[in-house]
């Protein structure tokens, strides 16, 4: 030191005395890769292992202080053994850490920590160098088989207990995603009605339809809303993550009923003019029945072909002349809008065949048979 002490203060600092749990103060006077060392004006140095400085595993104390530096520890042990006391940062840091989180458990407020573990029944995360655990049940507000890709992330939390003198303080983090997903729900019903397109990301195929997360709560696009025309498989069609924008067909309460049949894109709009009764229209099987084939014209637009309809000679069943996915020519016989039917003939049409045939084949006798006559004047 500078200046030399007096007989009364060495006299006062040999009297110094310190007592295990005692908060005392020091001076860095030596920093090692597993220990730091204080000055903390007792007959003994302190000695703070590198666990006891901190509860991560790799921490660099030779980065984490310098010499010089003033530092409080507690008091763990007068004699480690080689003379020294025994003391911990990490530990006064934790009894703090506690009273910080008792207030954080008092107010409700909302805590934010890297998780430092996680394993199959939760996540522990360190606070101020206090271990809060949060239990998967309370982690997400949805089921989540693995935890590990919380590892190392900063999280939200709520303290939803605090006991530690039995070391059982439990963080809350689903309350939180909870009380977010209700916010942006009434948002979302704030500002939607049936009618209005709005986008949305795919969040779950189904062999019944796709869930879509409108940003606030998941619409149901029924197989049956997906397209004018036909849909066999929605896992065909769809992916988790895609991006779509769809119709607001209805919504009752929670839950929200979604389309992609746009009205402007109705197949029937102009039905009338290319499918009136008399037009010759190609369409391909798209089932058969017992009495019947079902057309498809274009997505959304299907036409009944009669048995009776398919040929002039006696058909027992569709399938003996046709199969599924044959592209047809056939005669449109009736159109219903209102009911949305449209019967075919493809009989009607090999009979105008027949007649145009006959026609032109008469049309031809007629030709040949004038010339004949020119000739025979000659």
């Amino acid at each position: 030191m500078s200046e030399e002490l007096s007989f009364d203060e060495m006299i006062e600092q040999s009297m110094k005395t310190i007592r295990t749990g005692e908060e005392v103060e020091g001076i860095v006077i030596d920093i090692k890769d597993d220990q730091i060392i204080l000055d903390i004006g007792y007959k003994s140095e302190g000695i703070i292992p590198k666990n006891e400085y901190s509860s991560v595993p790799d921490v660099d104390l030779t980065k984490a202080v310098k010499v010089g530096d003033t530092m409080k520890a507690k008091v763990l042990k007068l004699n480690d053994g080689d003379g020294q006391v025994s003391l911990t940062y990490r530990r006064l840091l934790a009894d703090k850490g506690n009273a910080r989180l008792e207030e954080a458990f008092n107010n409700k407020e909302v805590l934010t920590a890297k998780v430092t573990q996680a394993v199959q029944s939760g996540l522990s995360v360190v606070y101020e160098e206090s271990r809060i655990f949060i239990p998967a049940s309370l982690v997400s507000d949805t089921y989540e088989k693995d935890l590990s890709k919380y590892t190392g992330q900063e999280i939200e939390f709520v303290i939803s207990e605090f006991n530690p003198r039995r070391r059982r303080i439990i963080g809350d983090r689903k309350q939180l995603l909870v009380a977010a997903k209700k916010e942006k729900q009434k948002e979302l019903f704030e500002r939607i009605n049936v009618g209005d397109t709005v986008e949305g990301t795919v969040k779950n195929v189904t062999d019944f339809g796709a869930f879509i997360d409108l940003g606030g709560a998941d619409g149901l696009l029924h197989i049956s809303e997906m397209s004018w025309g036909r849909v066999e498989n929605p896992k065909k069609v769809f992916n988790v993550g895609d991006t779509l924008k769809v119709l607001i067909k209805e919504i009752n309460g929670e839950k929200v009923a979604l389309s992609l049949k746009f009205p402007d894109a109705n197949p029937w709009l102009n039905a009338s003019e290319k499918y009136a009764a008399g037009n010759i229209v190609k369409g391909k099987v798209a089932r058969m029945i017992d009495f019947g084939a079902f057309v498809e014209l274009e997505p959304g637009i299907d036409a009944l072909l009669h048995v009776s309809q398919i040929a002039k000679e006696h058909i027992d069943k569709p399938s003996d002349v046709l199969s599924v996915g044959q592209e047809i020519e056939a005669k449109v016989v009736d159109l219903n809008e209102e009911d949305k039917k449209i019967s075919l003939s493809m009989k009607a049409l090999s009979a105008d065949n027949d007649e145009t045939k006959l026609n032109e084949q008469s049309a031809d006798e007629i030709v040949k048979s004038e010339e004949a006559k020119e000739e025979s004047a000659e």
